[in-house]
């Protein structure tokens, strides 16, 4: 590559998912689209993402499925290029897939196979590719007072390139040891865009130490719950949860994290979080029924939670008798306790555990139809780096396919 390439309709920085769709996209279009990334590897997060497997939308996106200080905002790119569309590409190049439980979908052999796709897809569109790259700075200019080509330059280790177009794809601070950066945050406050303090996303919770230690004995378990923030902010989530050495992890836990680390904190409370362990049962009605049995409580529990998990959680909260020998108010407490057992996290375990990350650069900045930041022309956001962030099950791969698209429309 030469010291300077005026010749740059795009520059892209970031060849993740919303990086790769956008270059596709603007290439299709006759754009001329350099694609830069620092990392050796790129896709890699698509790589491992899934198990290995990738689950790369969900047949049920919708605006509530994703967090934001703007909620609205990603209605309309979501509308616009949708899981059919992805599904369509997936189809277009032979790659099997599958749905799975709650709208799911998942490559059948190997997440491999979508970093095959968008590579060709980019190859199509005539993409230029430029990775390992490490970006030193971005600075505009005003090409009519200077009489140089493009609104923005880019100074890399391969060189400086100009560009009328700059989008901005380079994800959160999720998975650093994946090569993840905080230089996003970096060119939107250069340009003067607020950004909403990032946080790990989708990540395990810690627990206080004294929680820590009476659950120490559980490390392992597995168990079916719902679980609510309280107070009551967001949705409740049913799903396994997971008791590990430093807490609690699990699907249910991971999709409720988002929503404790963003609930109010009055007097700088930290929420608690509400388990139902038995979903879809009247514990108290449930209970009452099986009163007379000569049954260790434990062991009736044992009939929908794992035993060593029943035992444990009777013994902590001092239950494990005959039902026969318990009390009415005593059953009565055993039921709320079951249909509501209470924690408190201390934390999270922080970006290294995180799927992806919370905030980012405010939206309220940018154009919701096209991720153009509204007051630098030519600049634009899309993917992770974006105050939008979804669930677990497909839709940050589905936030990250259509702001890509979007932008890749425009630039």
């Amino acid at each position: 590559m030469t010291d300077r390439r005026p010749d740059l309709d795009v520059i892209v920085l970031g060849a993740g998912a919303a990086g790769q769709m956008c270059a596709i996209h603007a290439g299709r279009r006759g754009r001329r689209v350099l694609l830069l990334d620092h990392w050796r590897r790129i896709g890699e997060r698509i790589r491992v993402s899934g198990g290995g497997r990738c689950n790369f939308t969900n047949r049920s996106v919708s605006a509530a499925n994703y967090l934001s200080g703007n909620p609205h905002f990603c209605r309309s790119a979501l509308s616009r290029f949708t899981p059919d569309d992805f599904v369509a590409l997936m189809d277009q190049h032979g790659i099997a897939w599958e749905e799975r439980e709650q709208g799911q979908l998942f490559c059948c052999s190997s997440a491999t196979d979508v970093v095959r796709l968008l590579s060709a897809e980019c190859d199509a569109a005539g993409v230029q590719l430029a990775a390992p790259c490490e970006v030193a700075s971005v600075a505009s200019y005003d090409r009519t007072a200077t009489g140089r080509p493009g609104r923005f330059s880019v100074a890399t280790s391969a060189g400086t390139f100009t560009c009328d177009a700059l989008v901005v794809a380079t994800g959160g601070l999720a998975v650093p040891k994946l090569g993840a950066t905080p230089l996003g945050y970096r060119v939107a406050e250069q340009f003067g865009l607020p950004v909403v303090a990032p946080q790990p996303g989708l990540v395990p919770l810690a627990l206080a130490p004294a929680d820590r230690r009476r659950l120490t004995g559980l490390a392992g378990v597995s168990f079916p719950a719902t679980l609510t923030c309280q107070p009551p902010h967001g949705p409740s989530f049913t799903g396994h949860v997971l008791i590990t050495h430093h807490g609690l992890s699990g699907p249910a836990v991971l999709q409720l994290s988002n929503y404790w680390q963003t609930a109010p904190r009055p007097g700088g409370t930290r929420p608690v979080i509400t388990l139902d362990l038995l979903p879809g049962i009247d514990a108290a009605a449930w209970l009452e029924a099986q009163r007379g049995s000569r049954a260790l409580l434990s062991n009736v529990l044992a009939t929908t939670l794992p035993q060593r998990f029943a035992r444990e959680w009777c013994a902590i909260h001092g239950l494990d008798q005959p039902l026969n020998q318990i009390s009415r108010t005593a059953l009565g407490a055993a039921a709320c306790a079951l249909s509501g057992w209470r924690l408190a996290p201390a934390g999270t375990l922080g970006f290294d555990k995180a799927e992806v990350t919370l905030g980012g650069v405010d939206t309220h900045g940018l154009s919701s139809r096209t991720m153009e930041s509204i007051r630098q022309p030519g600049l634009y956001f899309v993917g992770e780096v974006v105050d939008v962030t979804g669930w677990l099950g497909g839709y940050n791969f589905q936030w990250a396919w259509s702001s890509g698209w979007a932008a890749g429309q425009h630039v």
